[in-house]
């Protein structure tokens, strides 16, 4: 059985500056961007049913959290501006994210540029 990983030690929601602050009780700490979290979120919507059914998310550059709910001890729902709100964080999770952001995020925009796709949304016709 594995245990559980530990919960947050602060968990800080910073609308303004479009980003989430996780600290845990070992001293490791992350400020992890909005629109990295939405691009990342573990909803099926993003992440698919199964190997290979990842979507890019693109057009999300100046995407930001509206509310975060907690689920349980376990997780957290975030609820993003452009109605995302399926994906469910847990605390595992986003130390994941924090440790990897370099990488995962390097990654994305590769896989955005492979596919013409870009961060920005796109231009309104007007």
């Amino acid at each position: 059985m594995t245990a559980t990983p530990p919960a947050p030690t602060e968990l800080r929601l910073r609308r303004a500056e479009k980003r989430l602050d996780i600290s845990f009780a070992d001293g490791s700490r992350f400020s992890l961007p909005a629109e990295y979290l939405r691009v990342e979120s573990p909803s099926a919507e993003v992440q698919g049913h199964g190997p290979g059914q990842r979507k890019y998310v693109a057009g999300r550059r100046h995407v930001g959290i509206l509310r975060m709910e907690p689920v349980g001890h376990y997780a957290v729902r975030l609820a993003f501006d452009d109605l995302h709100d399926s994906g469910i964080y847990s605390w595992a999770y986003l130390r994941q994210l924090g440790e990897e952001q370099a990488e995962r995020w390097a990654s994305y925009e590769a896989a955005l540029a492979a596919r013409g796709l870009s961060r920005d949304p796109p231009a309104r016709r007007g």
